[in-house]
């Protein structure tokens, strides 16, 4: 029986993660789990599951699980120091991270001189700590497993291969809900809108990213770390089916793809399951059904995001961060309908204009330039969030 720690068991990734467990009881023992604002969702998983630890990230919600859970043997920790504590613990086999933002580099980083295996959810930590983790798993027996459904393609695609006959890494996109649509058509676009993704069912942070391909951005960014592999041997191609969750080209022309339904159930079982594989609950690929495979170019001149991405990868050092945090910024303030969708580029645009790039990072200069990086951006929005007018 492997014991799982879960940083974020409130979110998508955890929820279905706990489904999984739900199923295997024989196979898996919830040890800890942690939660941000959902606490009502964290105290029923920490009464039907009960972990020996329970994470609280705030104060308030600390002493609501302190004083709600003080019948069960259940220990309650709370804030970053909480979640690098349930990220190191020696019981631990497994350290899911699907903690969603910045959050999760700390406790990552942690997991990893713990020498932990971690099925890695949280993009952020590579894309902002990249060669901060690729040093820190250098001295650690720690191993990443990625769960994002891109890269853990990539990564069974590449298993048993040698990184040095790969061409190319092909990152597929749905192209989000926008698909096609002009620079014009998106004028009004509204949070709503972009929340209906056509075929994944995401949180609502990650949701928008599709709609924008800063997704896309992001997993170009993480790929490069995760399989240092170079960015002009990354590519992106849109497939609007999503049945092909990327491929890898090798040098005498042949393409390993891994294909499956739009389910985070596949790359979650198979990143808590590695090197192994099982019986799942994601309903299988029926290819007489799905028989449609169809490719495209994503657009870049309406989507400029997918570029933003590219050029912050190549500039490295904190130029990576300073994409994130203003993404993330950009996002939080589109979602409360403070600008406009096609703001969300241009805002992060400036921020990167406006960085002076800085080298040999540690965490903690990481975190600052985070916050600059935010401040930044709430600078260039006025009351009436009228950047476009």
């Amino acid at each position: 029986m492997k014991n799982i720690s879960i940083l974020g068991s409130t979110g998508s990734i955890g929820t279905q993660a706990l489904d999984i467990m739900r199923n295997k009881k024989e196979e898996y023992k919830v040890l800890a789990i942690s939660g941000n604002l959902n606490i009502d969702l964290l105290y029923k998983q920490a009464v039907e599951f009960k972990p020996k630890y329970v994470v609280a990230m705030n104060n308030e919600g600390y002493k609501y699980l302190k004083e709600k859970l003080k019948v069960y043997d259940i220990e309650v920790l709370k804030s970053m120091e909480g979640l690098e504590f349930i990220a190191t613990i020696k019981e631990a086999d497994i350290v899911l991270t699907s903690v969603v933002g910045m959050i999760g580099i700390k406790p990552t980083i942690s997991a990893i001189r713990a020498g932990k295996i971690i099925a890695l959810a949280n993009k952020e930590t590579m894309v902002a700590a990249g060669e901060i983790v690729n040093e820190e798993l250098k001295k650690s027996r720690a191993k990443i497993i990625p769960v994002d459904s891109e890269h853990s393609a990539l990564f069974q695609c590449l298993n048993g291969e040698n990184i040095n006959e790969v061409k190319r890494l092909v990152i597929t996109a749905s192209g989000g809900p926008f698909r096609r649509k002009t620079k014009e058509e998106l004028l009004d676009i509204t949070p709503e809108m972009a929340l209906k993704h056509p075929k994944w069912n995401m949180g609502k942070k990650i949701s928008i990213d599709s709609a924008t391909l800063m997704n896309k951005a992001l997993e170009v960014i993480e790929a490069h770390y995760l399989f240092n592999v170079e960015y002009d041997k990354i590519d992106v191609i849109v497939h609007p089916q999503s049945i092909i969750h990327s491929m890898v080209e090798y040098i005498d022309g042949s393409i390993k793809a891994q294909m499956g339904n739009t389910s985070m159930l596949h790359p979650i079982q198979y990143a808590l399951e590695y090197p192994n594989r099982s019986s799942g609950l994601a309903k299988r690929l029926d290819l007489l059904t799905n028989n449609e495979l169809t490719f495209e170019k994503p657009d870049t001149d309406t989507f400029e995001c997918l570029n933003l991405g590219y050029y912050a990868g190549k500039i490295g050092g904190s130029m990576p961060t300073v994409l994130n945090a203003a993404n993330e910024e950009a996002v939080r303030l589109f979602l409360n309908k403070n600008i406009k969708f096609l703001e969300i580029g241009q805002i992060v645009k400036q921020a990167m204009d406006n960085h002076v790039v800085e080298h040999n990072l540690t965490i903690d200069k990481i975190l600052e330039i985070e916050v600059r990086t935010r401040n930044y951006v709430n600078l260039l929005i006025n009351k009436d969030g009228d950047m476009l007018e």
